[in-house]
């Protein structure tokens, strides 16, 4: 299994050509019209390419340490990139890699720019009503990361306090709700991914980052002094990631589904998750020390797509 992907350079020529494409894409440019309709593995066969979106700074499921690509929910997504290989017999396809963020990820989606997403992306109702959803990589509970002697320990404790989450992650959603409803006074800071969220957190611009809980330990790996600190609260609900495609794609996504699926069933994805979450990894070579949850094993032993939410 290959652990990492390599990042092509950008120089500023290919940074424009990339903006270009998106915003060509976004115009329904002819280019990508075998896109739009949803056949996937028909337009991946005709250009020779397979484009990927990944995150840089998702720790541990896709993010880069400046040359490579890396993650438990990347090395899924290349399972999938050799099965796409196999089933077109293309062992020599192209692999496009496309960062992304939590606000672009959707509309890069839909225009064409990349073709399938693996990362730390919610499936809910919502979203799919935009796009379309594998089985479950991971499912997960939302809490935070504080200062063990910040006096939080649950989320009333965050009335009339500075809170840093990311922006376009449903952890955004529901704290804006909560403000709304419950009249918590938060002062609500969004930035554009986590490594960003974490540094106003430890600079000490906020008291508390709301995210999803296994990214809070991946975040603890950066910390100067990760005994500092300490992820409360009772979740605020349940969600899970997959991979993300376009919608109306029924031949894309069995084949995303059944390799997703042999690697649960099959103890590969378990022996995934420990290599990621119970091992030392880059760029620090730390340990998260996550324990698998009950709600994990569940979902090994029986793949699924379902939405919590």
């Amino acid at each position: 299994m290959k652990p990492h992907a390599r990042l092509p350079r950008l120089n500023r020529f290919s940074r424009c050509l990339l903006a270009a494409a998106v915003l060509a894409g976004a115009a329904g440019a002819p280019g990508m019209a075998s896109a739009e309709d949803g056949d996937t593995l028909r337009k991946i066969k005709e250009t020779g390419v397979i484009s990927l979106g990944y995150r840089d700074s998702s720790i541990p499921f896709s993010y880069t340490n400046g040359k490579d690509v890396m993650g438990y929910s990347h090395e899924i997504l290349l399972q999938i990139v050799d099965k796409v290989k196999a089933q077109l017999q293309m062992p020599s396809l192209q692999v496009r890699l496309t960062p992304i963020t939590s606000q672009n990820r959707i509309p890069l989606m839909q225009n064409g720019t990349i073709d399938i997403e693996c990362g730390t992306t919610t499936n809910n109702l919502e979203r799919q009503k935009q796009v379309a959803f594998s089985n479950s990589l991971f499912v997960y509970g939302l809490r935070m990361l504080t200062k063990k002697d910040s006096g939080v320990k649950d989320f009333p404790d965050l009335k009339d306090r500075n809170v840093v989450t990311t922006a376009g992650t449903t952890d955004e959603r529901l704290l804006v709700k909560m403000n709304g409803e419950k009249a918590m006074n938060m002062n609500l800071i969004s930035t554009k991914d986590h490594g960003q969220s974490f540094l106003i957190l430890e600079s000490g611009r906020a008291v508390a980052f709301v995210m999803d809980e296994p990214l809070l330990y991946g975040e603890l790996t950066k910390a100067k002094n990760a005994a500092d600190w300490v992820v409360v609260g009772t979740p605020l609900q349940t969600e899970n990631y997959a991979c993300m495609f376009r919608k109306d794609d029924p031949s894309f996504k069995k084949l995303a589904d059944d390799v997703i699926a042999g690697l649960m069933t099959s103890g590969r994805a378990e022996q995934l998750y420990k290599k990621w979450f119970q091992s030392p990894i880059p760029p620090r070579g730390l340990n998260l020390n996550y324990p698998l949850s009950a709600d994990m094993k569940d979902l090994y032993a029986h793949p699924n797509d379902k939405a919590f939410q």
